[in-house]
């Protein structure tokens, strides 16, 4: 095989930390250390700090500062708005509509809640690309459904559902929606009000920001019930000292992805179509998983008929590319991904996935070497399936 190099094709999972977040963190770690709420002149620079961020937060989503809840990742933001949501409606019923397609941090929380009784829930199938339709929603409202929570880009397979037509939809049935956008924000852009969306959550490291922090827009009104509680930060909604360090770094991060979006992504999703066209050019018996235009610019998935995804993933790792086969959370399963199968692939081609996710340092040099790379490691792999070439 060819002289290796080092390739990063996993940005699904995580993010390179941008260099203009790192200088924008530091003096918060060490110089400016104070605590935001304390009275004295230096706490109050550091509130500042956090005031600013909140607001370049909020305007990244066309929304209110008010409106923005800093929170410790996106797993905790989804948990806050299932757990919120429920006690603060729980007057008019608990009935929520989700989709099979959901990150786990919604679908493992609103399935632990069913069996405690806390919730009754509607799991509505998905397509071939892994989305669901406006109709399936409205098909399953009733008097006592209490929320609607539909993922904004699928994570493992970059589906883009039609969330205008749901958040409209909801907005006109009374119906408060919310939408997992971790993998949306920082890549397309996200209007919470054009989108008629009333929670949101998103995650700092998808978009080269830190890790470990994160934030939840809530419109004005919604009923959302403090999850953690014992301070006033966040204005009540969320208590515990801020991590002033990921909230300066996230926000700078954020107003980096959102300024150069346009320029970004046209440079990501050309290297990505030129993934998307070429491995099935090389590699035989190889499926697209996800919506071909619906997704997002710098996801590309496919099935790999008679490997196992698992011994890619080894191969391309000793050949240093560094990839993965679904959720970064489940990475540790053997199980086939949850959102593959919902898609109606059979176990033994959903064993075979693949996920190459890019950035914005992504260079033309690193597909030529997995282009190069892949179709070998899939002809020596297939040479030792007994399945293959099988009539």
């Amino acid at each position: 095989m060819s002289d290796k190099m080092q390739v990063y094709m996993d940005n699904a999972a995580t993010t390179k930390l941008c260099d203009e977040a790192w200088v924008a963190m530091q003096p918060y770690f060490r110089e400016q250390f104070y605590n935001p709420s304390s009275l004295y002149m230096g706490a109050q620079r550091v509130h500042k700090a956090v005031e600013d961020a909140r607001r370049t937060v909020a305007e990244a989503l066309h929304a209110d500062p008010k409106e923005i809840i800093f929170t410790g990742g996106g797993s905790e933001g989804d948990n806050a708005v299932l757990r919120g949501i429920v006690q603060g409606y729980a007057g008019k019923g608990k009935h929520i509509i989700t989709t099979a397609a959901e990150h786990h941090a919604v679908l493992h929380t609103l399935e632990l809640m069913q069996t405690r009784g806390e919730v009754e829930l509607t799991i509505l199938p998905v397509d071939e690309f892994g989305m669901v339709t406006a109709a399936q929603i409205r098909a399953a409202l009733r008097p006592d459904t209490i929320l609607v929570s539909v993922i904004f880009a699928n994570n493992e397979v970059g589906s883009i559902n039609p969330i205008a037509e749901i958040g409209a939809l909801c907005r006109a049935a009374n119906v408060v929606f919310h939408t997992d956008a971790v993998q949306a924000l920082g890549h397309i852009p996200v209007d919470v009000q054009a989108l008629h969306i009333d929670l949101l959550t998103l995650t700092a490291h998808k978009f080269h920001g830190p890790k470990g922090v994160g934030a939840l827009y809530a419109r004005r009104g919604i009923r959302l019930m403090p999850q953690i509680s014992g301070g006033g930060q966040e204005r009540g909604r969320r208590a515990g000292t801020e991590n002033v360090p990921g909230i300066v770094g996230m926000a700078v991060a954020l107003l980096k992805a959102v300024a150069h979006m346009p320029e970004t992504t046209a440079r990501i999703q050309a290297l990505r179509d030129r993934l998307l066209c070429e491995i099935p050019a090389r590699i035989p018996e190889v499926k697209l998983n996800g919506h071909p235009t619906a997704r997002l610019p710098n996801n590309v998935n496919f099935s790999i008929r008679y490997i196992e995804g698992e011994s890619i993933l080894l191969m391309l790792d000793l050949n240093g590319i560094a990839a993965s086969s679904g959720s970064a959370c489940t990475s540790g399963s053997l199980d086939p991904s949850h959102v593959l199968l919902a898609m109606g692939l059979p176990h033994e081609i959903a064993h075979g996935s693949l996920r190459l996710t890019l950035s914005e340092y992504t260079t033309d040099a690193e597909i030529d070497y997995v282009l190069d790379i892949l179709p070998q490691i899939v002809t020596r792999l297939r040479a030792m399936s007994p399945l293959y070439n099988v009539p």
